[in-house]
């Protein structure tokens, strides 16, 4: 069993549907609080922790990338599923706080942050992957000397 688990968290889209359901999650534990007290948190909040959330994915994605067999096809599942994280976390905050993205402030920005970070992330990951796979390939039979 735990092979299939560790087999299935190496697929992006579930990664993506399981960070998804713990950020709605998160936010209706916040819209929970809110209702037994009205006025006393952030009306804000679900924005930040989709925001939060959606940088968590990108974290792990692409550290989990390394694992990947093919890249081209993980990349391509990753880009699809953080499409789909991002909506559905901006849908969610739009539903559970009443507020549109372009009224919540800065968090259009902070997603455009991450999301473009999320892009510089899984390129450093696989650089860094061929540099590791070349340097295993390279021979060292002994060190150079210096003139």
């Amino acid at each position: 069993m735990k092979n299939s688990i560790e087999k299935q968290l190496n697929r992006p889209i579930i990664q993506a549907a399981a960070v998804l359901a713990v950020a709605i999650l998160v936010m209706g534990i916040g819209w929970l609080f809110d209702w037994a007290q009205p006025g006393k948190s952030d009306p804000l909040f679900s924005w930040s922790i989709g925001s939060a959330f959606t940088l968590f994915f990108a974290m792990l994605n692409s550290l989990l990338s390394l694992r990947a067999e093919s890249f081209v096809k993980y990349w391509q599942a990753s880009m699809y599923s953080y499409m789909a994280l991002a909506l559905g976390t901006c849908l969610a905050s739009w539903g559970i706080s009443g507020i549109p993205i372009g009224e919540a402030g800065s968090y259009r920005w902070i997603y455009l942050v991450v999301s473009v970070g999320f892009i510089m992330f899984l390129t450093m990951v696989n650089f860094m992957k061929i540099i590791v796979k070349y340097a295993e390939k390279e021979e060292w039979t002994q060190p150079r000397k210096r003139r």
